[in-house]
């Protein structure tokens, strides 16, 4: 083998083995101590490269609350990523774009518990519909459907 082709080679797999070799993201998920789905939730995140210290908590509501998630608009666990909150079972896709465009909100949600959902048991019967969570007091928008 030639030493350009070897260089080349080299660069080749370096240049995909890079993302694979990256510090997970560091993650905060707060659930209700006898959900099951947010633990099969924290599963999927870290087997896509997330690091998640799950922190069980009887006070979810006021977790959500304070991070600004609407009542309405929250789904069964909160988890806090590079300082943004994340609501629900959002699939990690949407969570990425949300950490790559650091747009100015709080962070994202998807409300109630989706079946098909990451985490959640069934099947996905319709697009899962994102909202953001505004700083400004501003109504939710859709930020993403999957």
């Amino acid at each position: 083998m030639t030493p350009s082709i070897r260089f080349a080679s080299l660069a080749f797999l370096m240049a995909f083995a890079a993302p694979a070799l990256a510090d997970p993201l560091e993650a905060t998920l707060y659930k209700n101590p006898q959900c099951g789905c947010c633990e099969g939730y924290a599963a999927y995140l870290r087997e896509n490269g997330f690091n998640v210290d799950v922190k069980p908590t009887n006070d979810l509501l006021e977790v959500s609350r304070k991070a600004g998630v609407p009542e309405d608009m929250q789904g069964c666990h909160t988890m806090f990523v590079e300082g943004y909150v994340v609501d629900g079972h959002v699939p990690v896709n949407v969570v990425r774009k949300l950490l790559n465009e650091k747009p100015p909100i709080a962070g994202i949600t998807l409300p109630g518990m989706p079946m098909g959902s990451p985490g959640m048991t069934g099947t996905k019967t319709e697009p899962f519909v994102i909202y953001t969570v505004p700083k400004d007091g501003k109504a939710p928008e859709v930020y993403a459907s999957e």
